[in-house]
């Protein structure tokens, strides 16, 4: 079920839209930002909250990378993996973070911390390779840095 504050927060993006169709996004990112994914249920109360049917709402939060379908860490690492990234050593990146980290690709650390995820592209192919963490986009990544730059996300 939608919390008050949940309810309220799609009530107001509701405003800005001609059609509640086209607040769905919104009314995800709302959810995932309290809390942290968007469970089947809560894919049920968004199309119950816009009166559009839950196959409606999926539909959109599976087309979006950036909505988390499953529960993940306290942190997202978002690992580039365009052509830009992967030529500026992204492979490397990866197999580091997962050195130390004990995780690859779509997995989340036993304690819940980290949970990696490629990324088609961060658009910073002139600061290549990238990842994000969270909100933070981090450029021009050497392997020898990861293990500084992950303790910053403690």
């Amino acid at each position: 079920m939608l919390t008050e504050q949940e309810q309220q927060a799609i009530a107001e993006e509701l405003r800005h839209y001609p059609q509640p169709r086209a607040a769905v996004s919104e009314a995800l990112k709302i959810v995932q930002r309290h809390r942290g994914w968007v469970s089947d249920e809560s894919v049920r109360d968004i199309a119950a909250a816009l009166s559009l049917t839950p196959d409606e709402v999926d539909s959109i939060a599976t087309c979006y990378s950036m909505i988390f379908r499953r529960p993940v860490g306290r942190h997202v690492i978002l690992l580039c993996d365009s052509v830009s990234c992967w030529i500026m050593g992204a492979n490397p990146l990866q197999a580091q973070v997962g050195a130390l980290l004990g995780i690859g690709p779509g997995e989340t650390t036993a304690d819940g911390r980290f949970t990696l995820l490629p990324c088609a592209c961060l658009g910073a192919c002139d600061r290549a390779p990238a990842m994000m963490i969270d909100d933070d986009l981090h450029v021009d990544l050497v392997p020898e840095k990861l293990g500084e730059l992950l303790e910053r996300y403690a």
